[in-house]
């Protein structure tokens, strides 16, 4: 029987906008919402850990400096012995890219030359790079990761909090150049529909669906604990490779407790032999 990889996935955000300045916005985090910066929070945990793996799911890329950020993961990667994936995304908060100094409206493009950038320099001692962002003129990192760094992307999914339906053109880019994508959270159906479009974009690009994985996120709520093995078989079916497990939004109180509910899941999961490449958070 497979045992469930042990990983830890991180969201990101740098700024919370104050939502009672902004009454006519749907914001799903603000001031009061507590993010720990990726990429220190797994820094911390490499040292004290021998075994856990870490994903940022996602990092808002463009709003960073692309060679800023292929130094920390080569040196989180480093240091903590390949135990590290990077998820990115574009994200929405505009608030943000206006305190960070960065252009909201070309994030999209600008993501795709930043994982030129990074890729370069993670595999060459020097790079010269020369393209619509960005400018490396024979220079390169130390120390370099053992391997090119997994990138995976988020987004492409539905968004209800801004009435938005999925974004083709973000699930073209994943399919073009993503070592992986991390599905947003959506009814099965809806993911399933998607999923089989993104299939259909990979071969467009000339890749194979199977060499791209695809993580979704499985609500463990006690409520629903008689579902959790045929949820984590059907996402299986439909192609997913990696199934994230939230404790969130149950009411849980205190690190114990979301311990707790992530061994129960472990139990039912491996238990029904439902699942290969589990992440849990």
């Amino acid at each position: 029987m497979n045992r469930l990889a042990t990983r830890i996935s991180s969201f990101d955000h740098v700024l919370g906008a104050n939502r009672a300045s902004r009454p006519n916005r749907t914001l799903p985090y603000g001031l009061e919402s507590q993010f720990h910066e990726p990429l220190v929070l797994f820094t911390f945990l490499a040292a004290v850990t021998n075994e856990l793996e870490f994903v940022s799911g996602v990092m808002v890329l463009p709003q960073r400096q692309a060679v800023l950020v292929a130094k920390q993961a080569a040196s989180l990667d480093v240091l903590s012995g390949g135990r590290f994936r990077l998820g990115i995304g574009t994200g929405w908060n505009v608030v943000e890219y206006e305190a960070l100094g960065m252009d909201f409206g070309s994030r999209g493009a600008r993501m795709e030359e930043q994982v030129a950038v990074m890729r370069a320099l993670w595999s060459k001692d020097a790079v010269d790079f020369d393209g619509e962002f960005h400018t490396i003129t024979d220079a390169g990192l130390n120390p370099l990761p053992a391997r090119s760094i997994q990138i995976w992307f988020g987004g492409g999914g539905d968004r209800p909090h801004f009435g938005q339906t999925a974004n083709l053109k973000a699930l073209r880019r994943i399919a073009r150049v993503g070592d992986g994508w991390i599905q947003p959270m959506m009814p099965y159906d809806r993911a399933r529909e998607l999923i089989e479009i993104f299939h259909g974009f990979c071969h467009e690009a000339g890749r194979d669906p199977a060499s791209i994985g695809i993580e979704i996120r499985l609500d463990v709520h006690l409520a629903t604990l008689d579902r959790w093995a045929d949820e984590a078989r059907a996402w299986r079916s439909s192609g997913a490779s990696h199934l994230t497990v939230t404790t969130l939004g149950d009411g849980l109180y205190g690190v114990d407790a979301h311990l707790e509910r992530l061994e129960l899941a472990r139990h039912v999961l491996e238990v029904s032999r439902a699942t290969d490449g589990i992440t849990r958070r």
